[in-house]
């Protein structure tokens, strides 16, 4: 920052002595040190007390800095009232960041009434100044009508507008969409299949997942199913549900990955524990077959129920018909589990409930 680096090798009482004085970067590089702790314990309040010195200087990177601290409660009691008053004065003076976080507050209705119409002034007077989160937000108002009638060619030229300066991976990601779609801009598979792996390379799982499936369809590239089974892979490891469940299917037809039942069987576990119906199904026929698995009559019982928690019409009958080879306490046993299943709040105490 550059409070920071003009007040840099100053001591902190040098600092403090400058600020009591009325010295600008003196305050505002106090309150940088405080903040984030550089230099100093860090004490929110002390930040509060020097960016507080600053904005009342008129100064707007400690307005936009106090308003931050009184709307994240950091290390404060949050106050949404005061961030509201900061963040309006740096706007005043055409801050782009105090408009885009003005847009932000009515966005979310924090501190005020919601107002998605006023959300967009703010967000599109900070995207006029080049400020790419404020691009960003105010495409997805378009996309979504939100505060403004749905506007998919605005919404493209926001997107792109945020994907080219910053490169923001959702951006790119949601501009792939409307290319696939023909959504705005006229559809062009390669254009979907070229944004899909811009953000897919900056690790964005959906974006990883679309790709995986233009591979699959042959949409914009050569149909691929090594490619497909890549990229599934690496949304399927950031736990995108969709891919765990497509690569589970590719293990298991051996396409584009040798034949792996174990791991197919691996994927559609993970996918079912989400509340996958096709892959809780899927999973029921490799335990009942006993293919990459022991053959586990209990545990197809208990993944039918969860294919049929999902929706599954075929499972109820499917599972009437697999308890006919088993005992009264594997059925048990399996009802229980299922019971478990049902009542876990997350997938990691499903995880351990479930096994």
């Amino acid at each position: 920052m550059l409070a920071a680096s003009a007040c840099w090798g100053q001591s902190t009482a040098d600092l403090i002595k400058k600020a009591s004085e009325g010295d600008l970067p003196s305050q505002l590089s106090l309150g940088e040190k405080y903040r984030f702790g550089i230099g100093v314990d860090q004490d929110p309040s002390q930040a509060v007390r020097f960016y507080g010195m600053a904005a009342r200087q008129g100064s707007i990177e400690g307005q936009v800095a106090l308003g931050d601290l009184y709307r994240t409660g950091e290390g404060i009691p949050q106050d949404y009232a005061e961030a509201l008053r900061w963040y309006k004065l740096a706007a005043e003076q055409r801050s782009a960041e105090a408009q885009f976080d003005l847009g932000v507050m009515y966005d979310n209705g924090w501190g005020l009434a919601q107002d998605y119409a006023e959300a967009v002034r703010w967000y599109k007077l900070a995207a006029e100044q080049s400020l790419p989160d404020a691009e960003y937000n105010l495409a997805l108002m378009f996309a979504n009508g939100k505060g403004v009638a749905q506007d998919y060619t605005q919404a493209a030229h926001w997107f792109r507008v945020a994907a080219d300066q910053r490169a923001i991976p959702e951006a790119q990601f949601n501009l792939g969409v409307l290319y696939d779609n023909g959504q705005g801009v006229a559809q062009d598979y390669k254009e979907a299949a070229r944004w899909y792996r811009l953000s897919a390379e900056q690790g964005f799982a959906q974006a990883s997942f679309n790709l995986g499936l233009m591979y699959s369809n042959g949409q914009g590239v050569a149909k691929d199913d090594a490619e497909a089974a890549r990229w599934y892979k690496v949304a399927a490891e950031q736990g995108q549900l969709e891919a765990q469940y497509n690569l589970g299917v590719l293990y298991a037809a051996g396409q584009g990955v040798s034949q792996d039942y174990k791991e197919a069987a691996h994927w559609y576990r993970l996918a079912s524990e989400q509340g996958h119906r096709d892959a809780a199904f899927n999973l029921v026929g490799l335990y009942a077959a006993g293919r990459g698995v022991s053959q586990d009559y209990v545990e197809a019982h208990k993944w039918f129920s969860v294919a049929a928690a999902a929706g599954d019409s075929d499972s109820p009958r499917a599972q009437a018909a697999i308890e006919t080879r088993m005992t009264a306490e594997q059925i048990q046993k399996a009802k229980a589990l299922t019971a478990a299943w049902k009542a876990c709040a997350s997938q990691a105490e499903c995880e351990a409930r479930l096994k």
